[in-house]
């Protein structure tokens, strides 16, 4: 059983991906804060439906079964741009949820990230992109979730796949292509293949991840499984595994696609939640799985700050 004096897993979410807000954010957009405020209080007592990250933190909160209170082996934190007042409406369908979520901040449309790292957050997951990347700036690992319907439960186990370059590792490979293309990205990586990838945005949270799956059983009996799906295929794929091992991470599916769209193959693994660097590869993967954007690396130029609600 998992180690109750270990750390838990840490996860924040902003409400407009764990519950369904768009249409008080739509609001918000074409009438203002007022009228945002006024309409919260007069639902509050109205459960809000699940949103697109609500199948996910279910999951990562039913590894704490077993586990004592007062040690969860995964805690999930709130982190909203709403106040503490026009909050309450997303309390009272966080408690009708049987959500064991205890922790929160509310910035009062102030941005919210300074609490993501005195939380000891290893992931944050947000739908308004210029929070994730200040995130990134500050450590953290954090993607982007695209407003969509929740996809349904098809396996027992929380199952997250990755790609490689600029999510798990940093960018070094993707400049390369980007330069010389192609054929100089693979002799890149063949010449480097006993060298280690330095690690990218989310190998903090990699390791994290690894230490909790770690204390369960190994294969079908876990409730996690994991894996890579990434563009790279031969010769490209033995730097990677080394990389792998070097750092002591083990990763139950490695799927080198050789540039094959991830969608299907990410619907066939039954991935609740897929991160990539790649605005093109969520694109694939929408609507099958969720998906988070990892606005890092060569591929994401600095965005304009937008004006979010949750």
């Amino acid at each position: 059983m998992p180690d109750a004096q270990a750390d838990p897993l840490i996860v924040a979410i902003s409400s407009r991906t764990l519950f369904d807000l768009e249409d008080s954010h739509t609001l918000f957009e074409r009438e203002g804060l007022d009228a945002y405020a006024a309409f919260q209080r007069s639902h509050e007592d109205d459960l809000l439906e699940p949103g697109v990250a609500f199948p996910l933190v279910r999951k990562l909160l039913g590894l704490n079964d077993g586990s004592p209170p007062d040690a969860p082996r995964v805690e999930v934190i709130l982190i909203s741009r709403n106040s503490a007042d026009t909050g309450l409406r997303i309390f009272n369908s966080i408690a009708h949820h049987g959500l064991s979520i205890r922790r929160a901040a509310f910035s009062n449309g102030a941005p919210p990230f300074p609490y993501i790292r005195p939380f000891g957050a290893d992931l944050f997951l947000s739908t308004h992109a210029e929070d994730v990347r200040s995130a990134l700036a500050a450590g953290v690992a954090a993607a982007t979730l695209l407003p969509a319907k929740a996809p349904q439960h098809r396996h027992d186990q929380l199952r997250i796949a990755f790609d490689g370059d600029a999510v798990i590792f940093d960018d070094e490979g993707e400049r390369v292509s980007r330069e010389g293309g192609l054929e100089a990205f693979a002799e890149h990586e063949r010449t480097r293949a006993g060298e280690p990838l330095s690690g990218g945005p989310f190998r903090g949270f990699l390791d994290a991840l690894h230490r909790l799956q770690a204390a369960f059983p190994i294969g079908e009996a876990s409730p996690i499984r994991t894996a890579l799906v990434t563009a790279r295929s031969v010769p490209a794929h033995e730097r990677v595994i080394r990389t792998l091992r070097e750092w002591g991470i083990r990763l139950d599916e490695a799927l080198f696609l050789g540039g094959r769209p991830k969608g299907p193959f990410l619907d066939a693994f039954g991935a609740d939640i897929f991160f990539d660097d790649s605005e093109h590869n969520i694109e694939s993967a929408r609507g099958l799985v969720t998906a988070g954007h990892v606005p890092h690396g060569i591929a994401n130029p600095v965005l304009p700050v937008g004006k979010p609600t949750g």
